[in-house]
């Protein structure tokens, strides 16, 4: 009898973890599928970051990484509006990616070796460089001038990490949005913002009181980011397929010049 009772409890336990097993695998949806299906994209993009992500004069988004993800619409769906956009900062965009709320970040998001832990990446799509800005009448000519002065950085981006490195002796302000930390050094609340070049080009655009130190101090590769796993495997192999035609016929470099080199 004991021996009875006890194959049956093994036999009970072995259908609960098969039952287990296959809810988990119930429970992977693949992005790209999900794509189809919905026959729109959600994207998160940045609407503080210009020229990339930003509020253009007419109340509408634009920008560099708006119009990329209008463009890997049109490689996806054969249709460049089928895409939705959700505002993402660099706080929240990973959390609001492998949470499920949408399906990829095109946000000027740099490649780096930690985050590829949490995230899956495309190829490359724009080189970016950090830099720092400073008031045009400002003393401070390079990285070696920052000792003991007030730099400003915004929370959770690659300068956040980096400026240990490039100012180790600086005293570190940081700032949740770009636009906070630009008027932080317009109100004089430090003495330098440090972030990538393309995104200080955006900030001064209407604002000529400031200038960008010709140094840059790393390399910024900016990738489309999806949720880590094997459901965004088919999508990635897709968007890099989408990057590489787009790169052969000229369109990332059109992107370039209307939104950076302009």
């Amino acid at each position: 009898m004991k021996n009875i009772f006890i194959c049956l409890m093994l036999l009970v336990t072995g259908f609960l973890i098969s039952g287990c097993s296959n809810d988990k695998k119930q429970q992977i949806v693949d992005v790209y599928d999900k794509i189809k299906a919905r026959d729109k994209i959600i994207v998160g993009v940045k609407y503080d970051t210009k020229p990339f992500g930003f509020i253009d004069n007419n109340q509408k988004i634009s920008g560099f990484d708006i119009d990329l993800a209008h463009l890997i619409a049109k490689y996806l769906l054969d249709d460049p509006n089928k895409v939705e956009f959700v505002q993402v900062t660099p706080q929240n965009r990973i959390l609001a990616l492998n949470s499920g709320q949408i399906d990829m970040v095109i946000a000027t998001m740099t490649v780096t070796e930690q985050r590829k832990q949490v995230v899956e990446f495309s190829r490359p799509y724009y080189i970016a460089g950090q830099a720092i800005m400073v008031n045009k009448d400002s003393d401070i000519s390079n990285v070696n001038d920052l000792k003991n002065k007030k730099i400003i950085i915004v929370l959770g981006t690659t300068a956040d990490r980096n400026i240990k490195n490039i100012a180790p002796e600086s005293l570190i302000q940081g700032y949740r949005t770009y636009n906070d930390a630009f008027a932080a050094l317009k109100n004089n609340r430090g003495d330098a913002l440090i972030t990538d070049d393309s995104i200080l080009l955006g900030l001064i655009d209407n604002d000529k009181g400031f200038k960008i130190l010709s140094k840059r101090y790393t390399q910024e590769p900016y990738a489309i980011a999806l949720k880590k796993g094997p459901e965004s495997h088919k999508l990635l192999f897709y968007i890099d397929n989408a990057l590489n035609n787009m790169e052969n016929s000229g369109e990332l470099k059109k992107l370039k010049q209307k939104w950076i080199e302009n």
